[in-house]
């Protein structure tokens, strides 16, 4: 009995780890922080479209674009237009994933 739910409990977390397969891996800018114009890069292990956001530090989306991406390398070239100095939060979303970090412009 106990070997039944010991391989039941193993399956269900084989189960788990394989549904949370990584889509998008490797999320950078560069050069962070930056004055005008900076380069996201991303790394995704499918080809499709992802949204590109980015948000100030209050939450407030202040950009927001869909991207064609290819499996392999990716990047982004992101402007700071009439965006004030200040820190702000970039996102990249697939149907699976979420990755967000943090961006500096001066």
């Amino acid at each position: 009995m106990v070997k039944k739910l010991l391989f039941i409990l193993f399956l269900t977390i084989a189960q788990i780890g394989f549904s949370q397969e990584k889509s998008i891996n490797v999320l950078s800018a560069s050069p962070n922080p930056f004055t005008n114009s900076t380069k996201i890069t991303y790394t995704s292990t499918t080809t499709g479209e992802v949204f590109f956001t980015v948000k100030n530090v209050l939450g407030k989306t202040v950009f927001k674009k869909n991207i064609k991406t290819l499996k392999g390398k990716n990047s982004i070239s992101f402007y700071k237009d009439n965006l004030p100095s200040g820190m702000y939060i970039y996102s990249i979303q697939d149907k699976k994933k979420v990755i967000s970090k943090r961006l500096v412009i001066k």
